[in-house]
């Protein structure tokens, strides 16, 4: 049985790590917002831009990952075509889907604005070892399934425009 300074080191640390959760999650928030801002669009559309990074999607997918509703989502994307950083096109498996996807131009416009992010992030984890990584990455990766099952649990409803 463990003692009770054991414990109560292991409360501080937890409390610790989660207020250190919460600071960067929201520092995170704050540099999202001011890269959306230099860029002249709100910070959901900037968001929605992001799921496009591994390729087109359609309109269904993205409000389903973004958990907006359809009718917002087709608004995001409409701000997205107009600022040039994305289009629509007909998906060629199947011509009565749409799928979204980013310009050429997006990544060029976008990544600048993340580059000193980029920077700092791997700059804070250049003294750990790969061990210490793969710790690290299994962490986040419990981490972000732990926000989905919670958002679940919270019943989070689709706002009804974003």
């Amino acid at each position: 049985m463990p003692d009770e300074s054991s414990r109560t080191d292991r409360d501080h640390l937890i409390s610790a790590l989660t207020a250190a959760l919460r600071e960067g999650s929201g520092l995170g928030v704050l540099y999202s917002h001011a890269v959306a801002a230099r860029l002249g669009m709100a910070p959901t559309d900037l968001e929605c831009l992001g799921y496009l990074d591994d390729g087109p999607v359609t309109a269904g997918a993205l409000a389903e990952a973004t958990r907006l509703t359809t009718g917002a989502i087709t608004g995001v994307i409409d701000r997205l075509e107009r600022a040039g950083l994305a289009r629509r096109e007909s998906d060629p498996t199947d011509r009565r889907r749409v799928l979204v996807r980013a310009t050429p131009s997006a990544q060029a416009r976008v990544a600048p604005l993340y580059a000193p992010m980029q920077r700092a992030a791997l700059g804070a984890l250049e003294g750990y070892s790969d061990a210490e990584l793969e710790l690290l990455l299994g962490f986040l990766n419990r981490s972000r399934d732990a926000a989905l099952i919670a958002l679940a649990d919270l019943g989070a409803e689709p706002p009804s425009d974003t």
